[in-house]
């Protein structure tokens, strides 16, 4: 990505309730998509959400990260099917159960594969894009994670926030630029293996204030503390893909 201008790694005023998002809704390889950004953008980012699915905090997000030069698209994986925010944390029995049969749904081995489809039709509707990057929220982080280890690599950086089932041997494939922004919700020895195992460019932090998903769906915007950490993970995400990208 151009170095030319440090603008594109400004976060505008972020906004506690009431988001109206500035994106559009399109239809790429069957699943509906939020996109957002230049549409003559030579550089794209694939968000893969959290569990949750379109929140405002994290359509928010996406158009953070629009903000420079490059085009976002964050496509429907559970096909207007989210988990229900009243089930996470699962505390009753009964939670458990819904949740871990809702789960059986979003394996990402279900929706990996779906990938390389929507980047070609992303393409169609903007011939100008030439490099990708990942960023995944929590079961996205687990996305980013995974097919940063794939060969040959659809992306060219990535970026993991509150990520899930953190395994360093997993790490160790990463092939790409990684960021891991971790929150009090992740194992610190769990994310210090991780990082340990990376040989790419890497940075590393984890916000031991924030809960898991403080930069999507579980975020309290009208929390001063909580909207400050958001912006400056979206500040150093912004970064990290300006450098790499």
């Amino acid at each position: 990505m151009s170095k030319h201008s440090e603008a594109c790694c400004r976060v505008p005023p972020v906004v506690g309730e009431g988001y109206e998002p500035k994106g559009r809704y399109v239809e790429l390889d069957g699943l509906k998509t939020y996109v957002t950004g230049p549409a003559d953008a030579d550089k794209a980012i694939l968000l893969a959400y959290d569990i949750f699915g379109f929140f405002p905090q994290t359509l928010q997000g996406a158009d953070i990260l629009a903000t420079g030069d490059v085009q976002v698209f964050m496509p429907d994986f559970f096909n207007g099917n989210p988990a229900k925010m009243e089930w996470y944390p699962p505390v009753s029995d009964e939670h458990k159960a819904i949740l871990g049969e809702w789960f059986k749904t979003a394996q990402w081995s279900i929706h990996k594969p779906k990938l390389p489809g929507i980047l070609q039709e992303a393409a169609k509707t903007n011939p100008n894009i030439k490099a990708w990057g990942i960023m995944g929220y929590c079961w996205g982080a687990k996305m980013a994670s995974i097919v940063g280890g794939d060969e040959p690599g659809l992306f060219k950086a990535a970026v993991q926030t509150s990520p899930t089932a953190i395994d360093a041997e997993e790490g160790a494939r990463v092939k790409i630029p990684t960021m891991l922004l971790a929150s009090n919700g992740e194992s610190a020895a769990d994310v210090k293996q991780y990082e340990e195992s990376l040989t790419v460019p890497k940075y590393v932090e984890r916000f031991d204030d924030q809960l898991h998903g403080w930069m999507s769906a579980r975020a309290d915007l009208k929390d001063d503390r909580v909207r400050s950490e958001y912006e400056r993970g979206y500040a150093l995400a912004l970064k990290f893909f300006h450098e790499h990208l």
